[in-house]
């Protein structure tokens, strides 16, 4: 995977906040699709980070702020922070975080695809 930044961040929310992503993203680890274990780390720290307390200051708006604030609530139901932290301990991959609140330059508005069932 070589990701732009913008295109890492987009693919972080979508592991923290839409488990049909979360799902494919294991999927492609198992079946040796994704192999690089630092560009893995790095994707599910970023994941994990999103799901902590959110920023004081540092963020980009305060509808970016509310948009994470919903995505962090409504994800609860799926565990995906079970689910990251269960992928880093198959691949034994340490994925501690020192801080305890989301970096405020993650904090943007960004937008999940639609969360349906197939028809």
């Amino acid at each position: 995977m070589n990701l732009t930044p913008r295109e890492k961040l987009q693919l972080a929310y979508e592991l923290a906040f839409f488990p049909p992503r979360l799902s494919e993203f294991w999927r492609e680890i198992r079946e040796n699709k994704i192999t690089e274990r630092a560009e893995i780390t790095e994707l599910i720290k970023m994941a994990l980070c999103l799901h902590l307390a959110l920023p004081e200051s540092g963020y980009a708006s305060t509808r970016a702020l509310k948009r994470l604030a919903y995505y962090q609530a409504c994800s609860k139901l799926f565990v995906p922070e079970t689910f990251l932290i269960n992928i880093a301990a198959k691949l034994n991959l340490n994925v501690r975080l020192e801080q305890n609140r989301v970096p405020g330059n993650m904090v943007r508005d960004i937008g999940l695809p639609p969360f349906t069932h197939a028809h």
